[in-house]
């Protein structure tokens, strides 16, 4: 049986998948509560449920940076686990959009703290993709989609807070790169072989970025034009994708990547309830409704099974 000391050791970064899902989950139903007032209360308090996880989880990584650096220079010289880094400055700006309705000073200051560290390893993570070391195609994943997308988060609450040109800088840097890496991962997904079993689950993150980058967008430019219907349906046309794919991931054991199931479907049940708050379309609220109906099952399977796996010892232990 893995001791303490051992589980704190190989605690993953990619943990922090787990607050995105849950402040994504926190947005959706407060996405819900336009059309569904009653459904508000619920939202805050996921809230504060992923504000409680993400301290318990930054709290660990923190005291294993002090104890096994060796090992978080580990992680950071992964191929894959390096793009699951920006998952803390991603929570951080998530966090930040969740705390902006109810408490926006606070809201202010997350946000800040987020996107500075979204900057920072924003350009850390693409300058080890492009140093000296070579990645091998094999290596590729959509998980490599998430330092892009953290970009485009950031100007969701960043507009609404006043950091206008600013989020114009992190929405243009995060479209850039989304274009650029999905050429990348399509060809690595047609021409080579198959994502491995463990990864799989990853693939659905190629929802995430038209979806964020709609909302993002919206909070911009305040209007619903023919770019942001572009990029919505974006979404749904990937959503359509990945929902094919659906019966070989059902096959699949649990791992930690099957946390990337939880934000871009989210994301997409957000960016649905407000194209139907702002348009008046009741086919949107109704794919909203469906999404946000998909998002309550997968976040309960996701947080029941990570906690069987926690109790058996399946996670936190060497690969």
């Amino acid at each position: 049986m893995a001791t303490t000391e051992s589980r704190l050791k190989h605690f993953p970064v990619p943990f922090f998948a787990v607050t995105m899902g849950l402040f994504g989950l926190a947005l959706a139903l407060h996405g819900a509560a336009d059309v569904w007032p009653l459904v508000g209360a619920a939202s805050k308090m996921v809230m504060w449920v992923g504000i409680g996880t993400f301290v318990v989880l930054a709290l660990l990584y923190l005291a294993k940076a002090f104890m096994y650096h060796a090992a978080v220079q580990a992680e950071w010289n992964h191929p894959v686990r390096l793009a699951f880094f920006p998952a803390i400055s991603i929570s951080l700006l998530l966090m930040s959009s969740a705390l902006l309705p109810h408490y926006p000073d606070a809201a202010d200051g997350v946000w800040v703290i987020g996107a500075a560290l979204q900057g920072m390893l924003t350009i850390a993570v693409v300058s080890g993709w492009i140093s000296h070391r070579s990645f091998e195609v094999g290596q590729l994943t959509p998980a490599w989609f998430i330092p892009a997308v953290g970009n485009v988060i950031a100007p969701i609450a960043g507009a609404q807070l006043g950091y206008v040109e600013l989020s114009w800088l992190f929405f243009s840097a995060g479209l850039v790169f989304w274009v650029v890496l999905l050429t990348l991962v399509f060809n690595r997904l047609i021409f080579h072989n198959p994502i491995p079993a463990k990864l799989y689950p990853t693939l659905v993150i190629l929802i995430a970025p038209p979806a964020v980058g709609f909302l993002g967008y919206l909070s911009l430019t305040g209007q619903i034009d023919s770019f942001a219907r572009v990029l919505l349906n974006a979404g749904y046309v990937f959503a359509i994708l990945v929902a094919v794919q659906l019966p070989k991931l059902a096959k699949l054991p649990f791992a930690l990547p099957w946390w990337a199931l939880s934000f871009p479907v989210a994301a997409l049940t957000i960016a649905s309830f407000k194209f139907a708050t702002l348009t008046g379309s009741g086919a949107h609220v109704i794919i909203g409704a469906g999404l946000l109906c998909c998002l309550l099952v997968i976040m309960t399977g996701l947080v029941f099974r990570t906690i069987v796996a926690i109790v058996k010892n399946e996670i936190c232990v060497p690969e």
